[in-house]
């Protein structure tokens, strides 16, 4: 009678939902554990229809996911100041009718799954530091240059929190006492600012050539006219770099993290962006600091956040498991 040989048993292996909330899109992934993706949604916000139009579109989208998957936890990047403890948004500042509202025991209500919920930032953060740029580092300090600039703080794998409902919020920080800020000189919309002021006198210039092509979304061009030369692109990265360093300088003073990460959409700009940082830093850092923190360009792309939204989702499992029983 031949013998049986019975296959060792292997446990099922949690799946994760990972959410980011913006102002132009929304992301609802499915991933295992360590951030990995395995599935997405993508979809393009309407903000005419407020926030009730994007809460249709995420239970539309988990009720269709739930049935198909293991998900043992569920994580939210939220773009705006939100209780992290409880997840109830404070407000938002691109979409109607978010003010208030209860989005983590909302979203337990659907899925029946420990919820944790974030600022977009501060999931950006968790994923670079745990799973892109800042791998192996910490702290790592992030800050995002879009539409606005946010910031976020890992340390040791864990979002940093001040008191609720937000922290490190870099984009408001002043540079002067006139009132300028860090989302005033180094956002999107500001060197969309800058590139229409210097176009409007330099009209035969390369740079105002390429900016007529891209009205109300001037920074787009800012790559194209750094690869040709242009004198007055570069004038614009140097400003903007160096207004983001001085920032950076002040983060560095209060938290001294190994590592700084550089996202959003003007990170695309690349190496001379990431360059033009991390040259002007050392002359605003004490000399206790030199040479400061390390300046990188992040690795994730538009998958920061919902890469560190599942990174928090386990993080929100491990933590529901190890609740004592009430």
């Amino acid at each position: 009678m031949a013998l049986m040989t019975l296959e060792p048993h292997r446990p099922v292996q949690p799946e994760y939902l990972g959410i980011e909330i913006g102002g132009t899109k929304l992301q609802v992934v499915v991933g295992a554990a360590r951030g990995n993706i395995r599935q997405r949604f993508r979809f393009a916000v309407e903000r005419s229809l407020g926030a009730a139009g994007i809460r249709q579109q995420i239970e539309r989208t988990l009720r269709e996911l739930l049935p198909q998957t293991r998900a043992a936890a569920l994580g939210v990047g939220y773009g705006g100041p939100v209780d992290w403890r409880t997840g109830q948004v404070c407000c938002s500042h691109h979409v109607e009718g978010w003010s208030d509202f209860p989005l983590g025991s909302w979203l337990q209500s659907l899925t029946r799954l420990p919820v944790a919920v974030d600022n977009d930032a501060n999931v950006a953060a968790l994923g670079e530091a745990c799973a892109g740029a800042g791998r192996g580092s910490s702290p790592v300090f992030y800050v995002t240059l879009g539409s606005g600039v946010g910031g976020g703080l890992a340390i040791e794998g864990a979002i940093y929190h001040g008191a609720t409902p937000g922290e490190v919020e870099i984009g408001h920080l002043r540079l002067d006492r006139t009132g300028q800020t860090v989302e005033s000189r180094c956002s999107g919309w500001a060197v969309d600012r800058k590139i229409r002021a210097l176009a409007a006198q330099q009209p035969e210039g390369l740079l105002a050539r390429l900016a007529a092509e891209a009205a109300g979304s001037e920074a787009k061009v800012l790559q194209r006219a750094l690869e040709q030369g242009d004198a007055d692109a570069a004038q614009i990265l140097r400003e903007t770099a160096e207004d983001l360093a001085f920032a950076l300088s002040h983060a560095t003073h209060l938290i001294h993290p190994e590592v700084i990460v550089i996202g959003g959409g003007l990170s695309l700009l690349g190496e001379p962006l990431r360059a033009a940082v991390a040259t002007a830093l050392p002359r605003f850092v004490m000399d206790a600091f030199q040479p400061g923190p390390k300046v990188v360009l992040a690795a994730l792309g538009e998958d920061a956040v919902p890469v560190g939204a599942l990174l928090l989702a386990e993080q929100a499992r491990g933590d529901a498991r190890t609740e004592p029983h009430r």
